[in-house]
């Protein structure tokens, strides 16, 4: 999988995504695998920089923080191969975090 980390738009039913747009492009979703929530990355928080004798420009990292994981199957429209991608959402903003395409 290569990671991408890019911001998508995401349409979705019931929390679920339905379809997302990546670089321009269409993509509906044919199956979701998997979904499982995760914390904040701690141990790169800007607190454990500073304890650690690095600097941090922004202590506003919430920790406990959570974001939503989905593993999905989905092609672009008109296209007949699919990938498998993970989209995240956290606060409401869709990320696009991996993809096999």
């Amino acid at each position: 999988m290569r990671r991408y980390d890019d911001a998508i738009e995401v349409r979705h039913l019931d929390g679920e995504p339905v379809t997302f747009t990546w670089r321009r492009r269409h993509w509906l979703v044919t199956e979701v695998e998997t979904r499982w929530v995760e914390t904040a990355d701690w141990w790169n928080s800007p607190q454990v920089r500073i304890a650690r004798g690095s600097v941090a420009e922004d202590l506003g990292d919430d920790l406990l923080g959570e974001r939503e994981v989905w593993r999905v199957i989905a092609h672009p429209v008109g296209v007949e191969y699919a990938g498998v991608f993970e989209l995240t959402c956290r606060d409401g903003q869709w990320t696009l975090r991996r993809g096999v395409d």
